[in-house]
């Protein structure tokens, strides 16, 4: 099975994403947001973003 996003609301209410490994282990997480729509926007763009993306060691 392959990760997943899970797009959540904070107790503050705004909402957030997480990405989760598949042994269930978050592995990166995102900002806050203040709507769910902007969320799964926000999990598009790591995405995209990640896609063929390098390692570089800095």
């Amino acid at each position: 099975m392959a990760g997943k996003f899970e797009v959540y609301e904070d107790k503050s209410g705004k909402f957030r994403f997480r990405l989760k490994a598949s042994n269930g282990q978050i592995v990166a997480s995102g900002e806050a947001y203040e709507t769910r729509a902007a969320a799964k926007k926000g999990c598009e763009s790591v995405q995209k973003a990640a896609d063929g993306a390098p390692v570089t060691e800095v």
